[in-house]
């Protein structure tokens, strides 16, 4: 009886060794990035949903349970964050928060440029449409995950090996897609959420937004007139905003609208399939 006694109680000491960390990330690409590191040791949860904008979503009750659990929340610098990260830490005084954009050079968010425009433009936060960011990204989960999880540092560290190694296969994969598109091939996009991955394939994006703003009358002829300069043959918009403008500029030049996320799940094939798109469009 006693040995018997024994084995259980020795089975409840051992069991928090086999428990999950609980992590909850921001936006769906967190979800590769982190289950790539992590893999079968963590448990993760979303905070903003499919189909919905880091600039207004607001958790739902549900959500805040999950918060309430958690171990760890990786931050990737998102206008969410700036509302909820504290209301989080409220929530669940225990929980970490761990900024996993950090090292990671910033350029200006994107606009359509016009002469009468000369304020200052906030810092671009899609820092992960660029695979070679992502791995800098990879880096700081390991660290983050292995700081509160060291007995499984060697564990999270054979998956960020392999996960970087995956990482410039898929940088390879984008520079062969686009290697017949001559330098500064531009497209179009609503909203300029496509600026680091621009600016690492020698592309250029040119947004129908007017910083934030969908553009006047005025301001559309002469973006209508840049994009027939510049032989542009789509326009990509995002499910999370509204494609009206971008259909009526469309229409006005016989192009295709795509629809296309930052946020999608499928990062990587996303950002091939976006690749495709604009070199399809040079041919």
């Amino acid at each position: 009886m006693k040995k018997s006694l024994f084995i259980i109680l020795s089975l409840f000491v051992t069991l928090p060794a086999f428990a999950k960390l609980r992590v909850v990330v921001s936006i769906q690409p967190q979800l590769e990035f982190v289950s790539k590191i992590g893999g079968e040791k963590i448990e993760t949860s979303l905070m903003v949903l499919p189909g919905n904008s880091p600039h207004t979503y607001e958790p739902k009750p549900s959500q805040m349970r999950d918060i309430a659990k958690a171990d760890l929340y990786l931050a990737i610098d998102v206008e969410f964050e700036k509302v909820w990260l504290s209301k989080f830490k409220n929530q669940n005084r225990e929980l970490i928060v761990k900024n996993i954009a950090k090292d990671i050079n910033r350029t200006a968010m994107q606009s359509h440029h016009h002469h009468e425009h000369k304020e200052e433009i906030a810092l671009d936060p899609h820092i992960w449409v660029d695979p070679i960011n992502v791995k800098q990204i990879a880096r700081n989960i390991f660290e983050a995950l292995s700081t509160i999880d060291a007995d499984n540092s060697k564990y999270y560290k054979n998956n960020l090996d392999s996960y970087l190694k995956e990482l410039d296969l898929l940088d390879r994969e984008i520079r062969t897609i686009l290697e017949k598109s001559p330098k500064e091939t531009t497209f179009m996009v609503f909203h300029p959420a496509w600026g680091y991955f621009a600016s690492r394939y020698n592309l250029k994006q040119l947004a129908i937004e007017v910083e934030g703003k969908t553009p006047k009358p005025k301001q559309l002829i002469s973006i209508i007139k840049e994009a027939k300069k510049e032989n542009i043959k789509a326009i990509f918009t995002q499910p999370e905003f509204s494609d009206q403008v971008a259909r009526t500029i469309a229409n006005s030049l016989d192009i295709e609208v795509i629809k296309t996320s930052p946020l999608a799940k499928n990062w990587g094939e996303n950002l091939k399939n976006l690749a495709v798109a604009i070199a399809k469009g040079n041919r």
